[in-house]
């Protein structure tokens, strides 16, 4: 089970908010970028097979998963909007489903606190070995 992917130098865990950047063929020879925002759940696979499951809340308070290979052609760049990598306890985030935005927001507030406790923690000095 992977918690990280990198994708063109832009490495995103499960729990991050993310931007990815789509290219999109219409009709022939029109094309056009669609960016789709939303939290990673999880992270399949591993090498090429690897593909991660992005999640947002749409109109009318309705979930909208996508499901990207991690090496697919079509994606044109992946933005880390939000880290929440370090708040997430669990590999995959399907409990997050049932869950409303107020109680996902915990998973950020966590990331954050830990952050800053590991700013502000001093530094633990080893003992010396004779």
């Amino acid at each position: 089970m992977a918690i990280t992917a990198i994708h063109k130098e832009t490495k995103f865990g499960v729990g991050d908010m993310i931007r990815v950047h789509q290219q999109i063929t219409e009709e022939g020879k029109k094309t056009r970028t669609q960016v789709f925002e939303g939290m990673v759940i999880g992270i399949k696979g591993k090498g090429n097979g690897k593909t991660f499951t992005v999640r947002k809340i749409g109109s009318q308070k309705i979930g909208i998963e996508q499901i990207y290979p991690i090496n697919s052609p079509v994606i044109e760049q992946i933005q880390v909007v939000r880290e929440g990598k370090r708040g997430v306890r669990r590999a995959k985030l399907y409990y997050t489903r049932d869950k409303s935005t107020r109680q996902i927001e915990n998973i950020y507030s966590r990331a954050r606190r830990r952050e800053e406790a590991k700013k502000s923690a001093p530094k633990k000095s080893t003992p010396k070995k004779s």
